[in-house]
């Protein structure tokens, strides 16, 4: 018996569509995360009434009425509550950019000390990794700023080296004063970015047509240099030092990085370092060996064939975790409250323990935080692209 192949067809159920389903039980998350967020909302705003806390972001205009221990913007206890989280927030910019390269430096090399053919070299950066990732990073917070800084020697006593000394009260340094016409120096550096550009680009063309890369990384990494220097120059070096003088108390002048910004930098760039060596070993061990065999076949010494060879296609490994490490470090930064760094967290706990403003607050934390980590992936991602390999991966 045969079918009638020109019988028309039942029309299919809705229900019986995937696309339609799944768009379904989408709307209908959205609705239960919509009614939950609504319901939340109410009753913090009941609670708030009942208790007559008034909400909005006008109390950021209130005089602050505390001091910080470390600004790098001028500030008093005189400013208002806005300038005391804007000193926490470039605090917290400031340990997290210098920690970032830091770790990075540090990540390389003990990376690549970890996969060296020398037994004590390769020993010691396991050991360095297996022991910095297994403890916790508020206790080595803690050994850095308990154990190692805050025995120092009084101020009277500091360690001196030049102009730099180094005391429990942190380490001090000449301060620069710039006067009319610094910002050349920046005017430079705006110059050098976009003529290494083109240079950049020009060097990658000639070693697309000839085969042979021309020296453009190290022309671009002289002109960040030479172009600043040269303008600065140009008007008439409009920079000074002042230096700090000891006292009985201490030293007045010049600039001193506090003990607690000194253990925060060191905890995390050292502890960072160790997951980043991780990422670094993972990465060259994912470029197939023939790649370096093939260097050296050509006549590449190792430093260059790991250098211009295995790194360049090792990244597209290390770089998605290391963008997580650079991430995780931005916001561990925020364990500074633990040793009384005057970070984005420390000076908004302030605010908040004086004010009460605990919802206006964590929002401020999340939103500079949520900015900050979108703008470093966003960076790292275009990084990712630039550098990734065309056609089939290697294997």
């Amino acid at each position: 018996m045969s079918l009638d192949a020109s019988a028309p067809r039942q029309p299919r159920s809705l229900l019986n569509n995937a696309r339609v389903r799944g768009l379904a039980l989408q709307a209908v998350l959205l609705l239960i995360l919509a009614a939950f967020f609504y319901d939340l909302a109410l009753n913090t705003m009941d609670n708030m009434a009942t208790r007559h806390i008034v909400s909005g972001f006008g109390f950021l205009w209130r005089r602050a009425g505390f001091e910080v221990s470390f600004s790098l913007i001028p500030y008093s206890g005189e400013d208002n509550y806005a300038r005391a989280l804007m000193v926490g927030f470039f605090n917290t910019l400031l340990v997290s950019a210098i920690g970032i390269v830091l770790a990075t430096v540090l990540g390389l090399v003990i990376g690549l000390m970890r996969l060296s053919r020398n037994w004590l070299a390769s020993r010691m950066a396991a050991a360095y990794i297996e022991t910095m990732r297994n403890v916790p990073l508020l206790l080595q917070l803690f050994i850095w700023y308990r154990l190692v800084l805050s025995p120092l020697p009084q101020a009277r006593d500091a360690i001196t080296i030049g102009s730099a000394s180094l005391s429990n009260k942190g380490l001090t340094l000449p301060a620069p004063q710039f006067g009319p016409g610094a910002w050349m120096a920046w005017a430079g550096l705006l110059a050098a970015v976009v003529l290494s550009v083109f240079i950049l680009r020009w060097g990658r063309r000639q070693q697309e047509a000839t085969g042979k890369k021309p020296p453009t990384d190290l022309l671009a990494a002289l002109l960040y240099v030479a172009f600043p220097v040269l303008f600065f120059s140009a008007a008439g070096w409009p920079v000074s030092f002042d230096h700090p003088v000891r006292s009985n108390f201490g030293f007045s002048g010049g600039m001193t990085l506090v003990p607690e910004f000194m253990a925060l930098l060191l905890a995390l760039s050292i502890y960072t370092a160790a997951f980043i060596a991780e990422a670094v070993r993972a990465g060259i061990a994912a470029v197939s060996k023939g790649q370096s065999e093939a260097a050296t076949a050509l006549g590449l010494k190792p430093g260059l064939a790991m250098r211009l060879v295995v790194l360049p296609q090792a990244l597209r490994v290390i770089i998605p975790p290391l963008t997580s490490q650079y991430l995780n470090l931005t916001k561990n930064s925020s364990l500074a409250v633990a040793i009384g760094y005057p970070d984005l967290v420390s000076t908004g706990g302030t605010i908040l323990g004086q004010t009460g403003q605990a919802i206006e607050v964590v929002l401020i934390w999340m939103v500079i935080y949520l900015t900050l980590n979108l703008l470093t992936s966003g960076f790292m991602n275009w990084f990712n692209a630039r550098n990734r390999l065309g056609g089939e991966v290697m294997a």
